[in-house]
């Protein structure tokens, strides 16, 4: 059995392989709605460390990704992401605390489960592929495919997809050396890109000292931002949450690390993101989540304990209280291609959990739930996946 705490460069290089899901929603949630850095960052690191301690293996760590989504592309008040957060922790907890989820797993067809992790990967390969042509929501908003790098061009080929390229193909060859690992060795050379070529905007402005994040640094939301958010945030993005980030994770969690996840059950796993959903929403961050993609991630490029979620945690914790809010300018130096080809990879790791799907049934209901997926979005994938994998249970229905 691993042991439950490493600390080696494989570790530090897994607990990077999700900083492409997480930066850009992070990152377009405070240009975009206003949300504190400090307490965003603060409490993303505070997270990582605490479900890192309780649950003993690699456990990751993620925006809500419907409602980043959502709330960047319509430019909602920081307010009613907040409200969002407290309502999903609300939920969470009581599905949690009840036994609901135990209930409701116990039902879950395990096509469904691939179902959603096929889809999940599609959706993260998808977008990574974006950030390398530069296409991405965020790209789209600054109008600019690497908005930090000075230049945009190399010759007639676009700059991001030289560096995608250039990074996915030194991903491939590093990807199983455990003397330069490949997460560590793309984000360096992502860093050193960003000095070299950078706009360096906001370097200049960085004075270190100790900068404590404050609490309710927005004010609190007022009942109308909760009956908004309930609505246009929490119903969508709840049978996602419950589909990826708790029955997928857990279950790909027990597959990577079998007795050494006995305490990754459903009921903690609602219970810690209902706990790191208030803390989040107390220091003005985002909504934060657990999910089968950021585990696939942080696995694929060399996580294998816990140690990988106190190394990331305090990464974190320390750039917050040394930068303040102005953090964020040291992780603009990542162009958004290294991010995309971190994507890339980690898509394809949770992807490729399908592996084990054998009958013509469930492999048809694994694939409808990506078809919808893509149509639609991964909650009416997986709830069609429930629905079909239940039918097809009758020998007198084939496909």
């Amino acid at each position: 059995m691993p042991l439950p705490y490493a600390f080696n460069r494989m570790e530090f290089a897994g607990s990077l392989g999700d900083l492409g899901t997480l930066l850009p929603l992070a990152i377009g949630m405070i240009m975009v709605n206003g949300l504190d850095p400090s307490g965003l960052f603060f409490s993303v690191g505070l997270f990582y460390i605490l479900t890192g301690l309780y649950f003993g293996i690699t456990t990751p760590v993620q925006p809500m990704k419907v409602i980043g989504a959502y709330a960047i592309a319509t430019a909602m008040s920081p307010h009613q992401i907040m409200a969002s957060g407290i309502l999903m922790g609300t939920c969470l907890l009581f599905i949690g605390a009840t036994g609901a989820i135990t209930l409701i797993g116990r039902y879950i067809p395990k096509a469904a489960v691939r179902g959603v992790q096929l889809s999940t990967g599609t959706l993260l390969m998808a977008e990574g592929v974006k950030f390398m042509i530069g296409n991405a929501r965020l790209q789209v908003l600054h109008q600019m495919a690497e908005p930090y790098l000075s230049v945009q061009q190399i010759g007639p080929v676009p700059v991001g997809l030289a560096i995608g390229v250039g990074g996915a193909l030194l991903t491939l060859l590093l990807l199983e050396n455990k003397k330069t690992p490949a997460g560590l060795m793309i984000v360096g050379v992502g860093v050193l890109i960003g000095l070299v070529t950078g706009t360096r905007e906001g370097l200049g402005d960085i004075r270190p000292g100790l900068y404590l994040p404050p609490i309710l640094p927005l004010g609190f939301p007022q009942g109308a931002d909760f009956t908004f958010a309930l609505l246009a945030l929490v119903v969508p993005q709840m049978p996602m949450t419950l589909g990826n980030a708790v029955i997928a994770d857990m279950d790909l969690s027990i597959t990577y690390f079998g007795k050494a996840a006995r305490r990754v059950t459903g009921r903690a796993l609602c219970i810690s993101m209902a706990l790191g959903n208030f803390l989040s929403a107390l220091l003005g961050g985002m909504p934060v989540c657990h999910g089968a993609g950021g585990l696939a991630a942080h696995y694929r490029f060399g996580a294998r304990s816990a140690g990988s979620n106190l190394m990331i945690g305090a990464v974190f914790i320390l750039f917050t209280l040394v930068l303040g809010n102005r953090i964020l300018a040291l992780f603009n130096l990542i162009p958004m291609a290294i991010l995309g080809v971190l994507l890339l990879f980690a898509g394809s790791q949770l992807a490729l959990t399908i592996l084990d799907v054998r009958e013509r049934k469930e492999l048809f209901v694994v694939v409808m739930i990506l078809g919808i997926t893509l149509a639609s979005n991964l909650a009416a994938g997986f709830l069609a996946g429930i629905v079909m994998a239940c039918l097809l249970r009758s020998d007198k229905l084939t496909v």
